[in-house]
């Protein structure tokens, strides 16, 4: 019995996030389906992390324990082989036996895509937020820039306990265009609140339309609002934007 790590990628439209559920189709659910074809007879996959239905990975990380007696790389064959088309293995590979894919976590990165047109376009939409109207790249740019260090983000996400804390240390948050109407954000962080990723995009968006002031983001992650919820508008970036791209450990 050893102690197996992977790396993995899906697209999480028809998923009803990466947690497993009753009744639902997750991530989770359909992993631990194709390794109970392989023999796999424990309770439970561990997951890095949880990623919110329709939110995609490229980087997500699990880890498990199977009796496997072939390489590594015949691990991943037989896995995908047996994973539905939406989901796929990147990587797999043994670990520490007391690996564990979200305690052992010291960052994760997330990226997300968004562009701007006043009319739907069907070829994007599944992997990106289309807004309108359009946003200031300079503006989403600055706004960025307030994020980085370790702040209190109360004000953009949920603790992910009920006694948790809300205090997180972004070490990365940058916006670059890819098209020309095109925007990606990316956010590294020691660990994130639930939402805060979307809703710390919802709010530069904001921003980057004129409907509200980055003075107020500065204000609320330096302490000095006094009603940080009157202080920026309600609301939360579409999951089907959202990737979580990379776990380091």
């Amino acid at each position: 019995m050893a102690r197996y790590q992977v790396i993995l990628a899906y697209d999480g439209t028809h998923f009803m996030g990466s947690q497993r559920q009753a009744n639902s189709r997750t991530v989770q659910g359909e992993l631990e389906k194709a390794l109970c074809k392989l023999g796999w007879s424990q309770r439970s996959v561990l997951i890095a992390g949880r990623t919110d239905t329709g939110v995609h990975a490229s980087g997500q990380v699990a880890a498990f324990d199977l009796e496997w007696s072939h390489a590594e790389d015949q691990l991943l064959r037989a896995l995908n082989a047996n994973l539905p088309a939406d989901l796929a293995v990147r990587e797999a590979r043994v670990a520490a036996e007391d690996f564990h894919p979200r305690f052992d976590a010291v960052s994760r990165r997330y990226r997300y895509s968004l562009f701007s047109q006043p009319i739907r376009d069907p070829l994007r939409e599944n992997l990106a937020w289309r807004t309108w109207p359009t946003v200031d790249g300079a503006l989403l740019a600055q706004t960025a820039l307030l994020l980085t260090g370790t702040h209190d983000f109360a004000a953009f996400g949920s603790p992910t306990s009920p006694k948790g804390t809300t205090v997180r240390t972004v070490m990365k948050a940058e916006w670059r265009p890819v098209e020309e109407d095109e925007w990606q954000f990316e956010i590294q962080a020691d660990a994130f609140l639930y939402r805060m990723v979307r809703r710390l995009v919802f709010v530069q968006v904001a921003i980057a339309q004129g409907k509200a002031s980055a003075d107020a983001v500065a204000r609320i992650l330096a302490g000095q609002a006094a009603d940080p919820a009157r202080e920026l508008p309600a609301g939360l970036a579409p999951a089907h934007g959202l990737t979580l791209v990379e776990v380091t450990y």
